[in-house]
This record gives C-alpha cells, structure tokens and sequence, in this order.
C-alpha cells in the first residue's frame, strides 16, 4: 500500500506530498500504519530519498482523545479509529486538518476552539438540580473531544468567523440545561455564534467521533 502524506515542516513553511510504502497488514488502523512506517531504522519515501519522522499526535489510540484528527482520503476522521483496508481508493491519502493552522505535518494547532469556547463564557459558575429528562443529553454533549472534525466539515465555518459551529451549540446546551444564573447570557452567545450562522447541513454528526447528538441539542437550544 502507498501511503500520500502531505508534509510541512514548521509553521508557514510551504507544505509539499511525500508517499510512503507500507506492507504490513490492511486490517489495522491508521495510526497503526503511521507507527509501522516511522518505527523503522532508517525511514525513505517511495523515491528512495531519506525523510525525517512523520509527525503526528496522539494521546490514547482510543477515540477518547481526539488528538489524531486527521483528513483520511478526503474524510475527516480520527486515524486511531479508522481502518487502512476500509477506505476508499488505491492509496491511504492523510492530510492536515485544513481550517486549523499546521503546526507540522498532521498535528494543526486546535487553540482557537478553546479560545471561542472562552470568550463565550461556557463555564458554570453554580449549579441548580439536575433534571433526570436532561441527563441522558447532558451525558451525549459531555463526550465531546474538541477534536474539531466537525469543524473541519461544517460549510458554515471559516476560520476567524463569528461563527463557532457545533462544539458551541453542544456546550451551550450543556451549560443552559444547568445553570439559571448563566442561562440567559449564553442563549445570547448561542444566537450570535451559532444559530445565526447554521446551515442546518447536519455534517457534523455524521463525523463526530463520539457519536453526539448534535440535533438534540440545537432543538432544545432553540427551544430555549
């Protein structure tokens, strides 16, 4: 199998594709095969010329980090969580996240999610009681890995925009459904950064990696 990656060696430098042979077996994941190419002595591409380790990052090989969002043969995905002999295509083509800045190779710099989340104040400062029909949803949008793949697929959002796209509906609800004291401040966020600006193309559930329900929290959001 030939494994195209596309490369960039630091922060503004110009990205350039190097492709890789893997002959290990096809029904592992591609962080398995990432492993299997830079484990070796001495690591040359498909041309024969030497190259440096591919850089990529991980935390857990679970789906439970996020850290290995990656677009996968033009899907975006995460690589611990998808299968080398389950995608479309001759080669295993990976690509950088491409609406995050590349910090090099496949790691991107995902801060701005965070510093969105921030500056719309999606923390609790108190809580009321828990009700028992908000759990189970509570529970969904808790999961998120921040892994930005919804990011990646939304066709609403661009980087530097006013909109935030589904991590801000998913925390919104999270913190309106348990705090009075915050409700009213963050359904003015949820308006200005995200309903405001949303499609309703729904991409972002068919690639979130823990499987929220985006849709329930945009209903009762709106409701809200």
């Amino acid at each position: 199998m030939i494994v195209r990656i596309k490369r960039q060696s630091a922060p503004g430098e110009e990205a350039y594709w190097q492709s890789f042979t893997y002959d290990g077996p096809r029904h592992v994941t591609v962080s398995a095969v990432l492993d299997a190419i830079n484990y070796t002595d001495d690591l040359f591409d498909t041309d024969g010329n030497e190259a440096t380790r591919i850089r990529w990052e991980c935390s857990c090989m679970q789906s439970m980090c996020g850290g290995c969002a990656m677009v996968i043969n033009g899907v975006p995905a995460l690589a611990c969580a998808t299968f080398a002999d389950e995608v479309k295509g001759e080669e295993l083509v990976l690509e950088p996240l491409s609406k995050f800045p590349v910090v090099a190779d496949l790691i991107v710099d995902r801060d701005v999610i965070y510093e969105n989340l921030n500056s719309a104040k999606t923390y609790l400062d108190s809580l009321i009681k828990n009700r028992k029909h908000q759990h189970e949803q509570q529970y969904s949008t808790a999961k998120c890995l921040k892994c930005g793949l919804c990011l990646e697929v939304c066709p609403n959002y661009h980087p530097g925009g006013d909109f935030f796209g589904a991590v801000l509906a998913n925390e919104s609800y999270l913190i309106a459904s348990q705090s009075e004291d915050k409700r009213h401040r963050i359904i003015k966020e949820y308006k200005e950064h995200f309903s405001a600006g949303c499609s309703k193309a729904l991409s972002c559930r068919s690639v979130c990696p823990a499987g929220i329900e985006t849709i329930t929290s945009i209903i009762r959001m709106n409701r809200k």
